[in-house]
């Protein structure tokens, strides 16, 4: 069901269920972070490995404290007061009170503060943080509205609270905080430029795929269509398939002349943020077309979100040119 009744939401949550709630970067299936068989349900409907850990959200920069152990880095709290609320996870040391399951075992936890003004107002009438992954079944693509919830896990999962399309469209960058100089574990919704300049120097990025993860997305496929992508940025792989039916064709922003199935992710000139706001919706399209057999999707501009669009595109590739 599909609702905007956030009180609703609020009882689920704490009868033990799960909901989908929205976010500002993808729509996110929450349970209530301090109960792990809630947090078990979370594994079970996405089918999610459980060496794969979760973020805990929170409402308030005061929870920060209550869910982690220990003093808060210098470069955590420039870091949170730069960009909370927003896309921005940071990781650090986990209190006692966080079970286990929700950080895969690990001695840490990735902590955010969302922007959406919904599930803010959701986390501030709740009594326990939220642990939300994306809405999505493991490893496909994140979802950025209701209804790509609901076409993927609605009979799974009593209620989608429905906060409208999702504004950054890719998930938080993951930071962490436990050393100094602090890493970034995953590329999303802040640049490396924005985190840099917060912090007064460029961190260390741990973005490679790895079999196990020390944050969400870190894994060498993910955020992928069933269909066949092909990851290029040779424009001679997108003249051999020119013309070709059942062929789409991904470009960041200029069309290839002479294909017909074309989707652009921003208009010329080139956005970043427009692009990252389109890419799930537009693969979700893609992969939904019966008539497309094959995706062609082109790099776009390494800048900005750039460096994260086309992280996301590498891990949903089956084959890069």
């Amino acid at each position: 069901m599909i609702g905007t009744d956030i009180r609703h939401a609020a009882a689920l949550l704490k009868s033990g269920q799960v909901v989908a709630i929205p976010t500002e970067t993808v729509y996110g299936l929450a349970a209530n972070a301090l109960d792990a068989e809630a947090v078990a349900l979370i594994f079970a409907i996405k089918k999610r490995p459980a060496f794969d850990p979760l973020i805990v959200h929170i409402h308030s920069v005061e929870q920060l404290r209550a869910f982690t152990s220990g003093q808060v880095t210098t470069d955590a709290i420039r870091l949170v007061q730069t960009f909370w609320p927003g896309p921005l996870t940071v990781v650090l040391p986990k209190a006692e009170v966080i079970p286990d399951i929700v950080t895969a075992g690990l001695p840490t936890v990735g902590i955010r503060m969302p922007a959406h003004p919904i599930v803010r107002q959701l986390l501030s009438i709740l009594d326990f943080p939220l642990a939300a992954p994306s809405a999505n079944p493991f490893g496909y693509i994140s979802p950025v509205n209701a209804a790509h919830v609901a076409d993927q896990l609605g009979e799974q999962i009593p209620y989608i609270l429905d906060g409208g399309v999702c504004q950054v469209g890719l998930e938080s960058t993951i930071v962490d905080c436990t050393t100094s100089p602090c890493k970034v574990l995953r590329l999303g919704g802040i640049s490396i430029r924005e985190i840099a300049d917060a912090l007064g120097y460029t961190p260390e990025s741990l973005t490679h795929s790895i079999s196990n993860p020390r944050a969400p997305g870190m894994l060498t496929t993910h955020y992928a269509p069933r269909k066949k992508l092909i990851l290029t940025s040779d424009e001679s792989v997108f003249a051999h398939y020119a013309g070709q039916p059942e062929i789409a064709f991904l470009r960041s922003c200029t069309p290839f002349t002479g294909h017909k199935i074309q989707y652009l992710l921003s208009s010329d000139p080139y956005d970043d943020r427009k692009a990252a706001s389109r890419l799930f919706s537009l693969l979700r399209e893609l992969d939904s077309n019966p008539h497309i057999k094959l995706i062609i999707a082109e790099r776009v501009p390494d800048h900005g979100l750039g460096s994260a669009i086309n992280d996301r595109l590498t891990r949903a590739a089956k084959e890069i040119r």
